[in-house]
């Protein structure tokens, strides 16, 4: 029985394709004589590990192997789910450095930076008003009254909703006359003057306003589908506009300037006569704007009004060269306001 069994293991192993020499069969007839005298005890032990080893399907080392696969697999897994909120929020494995506000809290927003914030110049006039001087000066101003009228009548005193369109319209143009500009300078291998960097300045500041009073006023669905409308007309025919005559247009937003500090100054009177609840401001524009963090509405608006007044005069200035005979690139931007 003990020698059935030795002779077993020895074609076994044989039949896994390995070499055995001389010198390994003799040991292995040593080694096997070696077990059937050894007794009974060495026989079950060897039974017992050959026995272990035929009912497994895979080899020892491939067991090995596959188990240290799994294990780094899991490894991985488990690496990849810790680091994906920081990866995923990383470029090409470059954090962003830790942001806060001047009292050390965490800064909020992604949109814009403590460095991009500023504080409205409230002292601006709000009562100067370019007066119609020549034909170009009266179609603008026309025009810009001919386009208040739809807005008066679908919305009426709605203030909120009235500036919400407002800012929809009033962010276009300057990126309409930046992009331009940016391209003209390209064509021509020539400086702006800062113009282009002002012009999108304002229609970043104007997307502000929009944001802003997208916290305050939550627009219906069919205020979305006009503002979808109006923008997509607007923008083409501004576009036109602005490569046809730059100095129309640029007159034509200063006078839709005068109409949003108009439409701002009735909000004021409405938040003030308490037709309209002056409302905690929106922790966005207290950041924006540096406010007080209890800001209330009418500071909002109040500040809203300053910075389109100062639209209304970089846009009056910027026609007044062009009808001077030079271009925006000939006069320094009016830079440094937001």
């Amino acid at each position: 029985m003990n020698r059935f069994i030795v002779r077993s293991v020895m074609q076994r192993h044989l039949s896994n394709g390995r070499s055995i020499s001389n010198g390994h069969v003799c040991s292995s007839a040593i080694v096997g004589r070696s077990l059937e005298l050894s007794g009974q005890h060495n026989v079950v032990t060897l039974v017992r590990f050959e026995w272990r080893r035929m009912m497994s399907s895979t080899p020892a080392s491939v067991e090995n192997a596959s188990s240290g696969r799994e294990e780094k697999m899991e490894n991985s897994v488990t690496e990849e789910a810790k680091g994906k909120d920081s990866s995923a929020l990383s470029y090409w494995g470059i954090s962003r450095p830790k942001i806060t506000r001047a009292d050390g809290t965490d800064w909020p927003w992604n949109c814009f930076m403590p460095w991009e914030t500023y504080s409205a110049e409230l002292s601006i006039d709000l009562k100067k008003r370019h007066v119609p001087k020549n034909l170009v000066d009266k179609f603008a101003f026309r025009t810009v009254k001919l386009l208040r009228l739809p807005t008066d009548i679908f919305f009426q005193r709605r203030y909120g909703s009235r500036a919400m369109m407002l800012e929809t319209v009033a962010a276009v143009p300057g990126m309409v006359g930046g992009m331009l500009l940016h391209l003209k300078s390209l064509r021509k291998f020539q400086q702006s003057g800062g113009w282009i960097k002002a012009l999108l300045e304002e229609a970043e500041n104007e997307r502000m306003h929009l944001m802003t009073m997208v916290e305050l006023v939550k627009p219906k669905w069919y205020e979305r589908l006009l503002v979808l409308t109006v923008q997509g007309v607007f923008f083409n025919a501004f576009f036109v506009l602005y490569m046809l005559s730059p100095k129309l247009a640029h007159r034509i937003v200063g006078y839709l300037e005068e109409e949003a500090i108009h439409s701002y100054t009735e909000y004021l009177k409405d938040i003030e006569s308490g037709a309209i609840e002056n409302v905690a401001a929106p922790a966005i524009a207290i950041d924006y704007w540096r406010l007080p963090k209890d800001a209330r509405l009418k500071e909002v608006i109040t500040v809203i009004r300053a910075d389109e007044a100062h639209h209304r005069d970089v846009n009056h200035f910027a026609s007044d060269i062009h009808f001077a005979g030079k271009e925006l690139k000939d006069a320094p931007a009016p830079l440094g306001y937001h």
